[in-house]
């Protein structure tokens, strides 16, 4: 509970506790209504501000059990008083986990070759480069055959959306959104993979979360793919054959839409 508390501070009014050198006292007397001089010397302070009231219980329990477990010291010196002190100090952790990031898990695999809105079909050249191709006749074997990784997450922030990775077929390739550093742009690579890829963590340490991109249905059985980790970036062609597939932010120079065909 936090509201206006008190400090408390411990201060001691006998000269002894003030001398470097060892004090030898008297029996000291707690047989009287269960005090003794000790708590003569012992003046507690209280100051007003705003803090938790944590604190003020723990010094509160401290200083019951100093008057609760310490009875009848035969020497009592400055030396020991601290140790006494020390022993029955409480201590108050306070452990602020870090907000777990969102966390995504594969829910299904799907295979589809994928194309864009003017036909093109996405190809992977000699160079492991995937590029957009207008495709005719003997030329259709070369589209490549994607596994489309569905995900889901129960804090998704892109409303009408799905999580997904891209992988080409029969390989452990993926398609990831990266950059090299925070003054470069977002590229699209192709990258491969050992994992299973079951659980992709946000700021994931294995950069895994680079494969993650938001599909989302753009008119009539057209999808687009926004980077999760770069938002307002999506895979794109240009209006070019046999041009290299990148992320592009959206304009009217390049092609975000596409066709999953089964």
């Amino acid at each position: 509970m936090d509201c206006e508390g008190v400090s408390l501070f411990v201060s001691f009014k006998n000269s002894a506790f003030h001398s470097d050198s060892p004090m030898d006292f008297d029996e000291v007397d707690c047989s009287l209504n269960g005090r003794c001089d000790l708590h003569k010397a012992v003046t507690v302070e209280t100051r007003t501000h705003h803090h938790s009231m944590k604190p003020v219980v723990n010094i509160v329990i401290v200083m019951h059990k100093m008057m609760k477990s310490y009875k009848q010291p035969s020497e009592f010196g400055r030396h020991e008083l601290h140790t006494f002190i020390m022993e029955n100090v409480l201590e108050e952790r306070i452990i602020s986990s870090a907000k777990a990031g969102p966390r995504y898990i594969k829910s299904k695999v799907l295979q589809y070759s994928v194309c864009d809105q003017y036909q093109k079909t996405l190809i992977r050249s000699s160079e492991d480069r995937l590029m957009a191709a207008t495709l005719k006749g003997g030329n259709i074997n070369q589209k490549v055959q994607f596994n489309l990784c569905t995900y889901i997450s129960p804090s998704s922030s892109v409303a009408d959306s799905q999580p997904v990775c891209l992988g080409i077929s029969n390989t452990r390739l993926y398609l990831a959104c990266s950059r090299t550093d925070s003054s470069s742009l977002p590229k699209l690579e192709l990258r491969e993979i050992n994992d299973t890829l079951n659980t992709i963590e946000a700021d994931d340490p294995m950069g895994y979360d680079h494969l993650l991109f938001y599909r989302k249905e753009s008119g009539v059985a057209y999808n687009t793919f926004e980077s999760l980790k770069f938002p307002g970036w999506f895979i794109s062609t240009t209006f070019e054959d046999f041009e290299e597939v990148e992320v592009c932010q959206k304009s009217v120079n390049h092609i975000s839409s596409f066709k999953l065909i089964v």
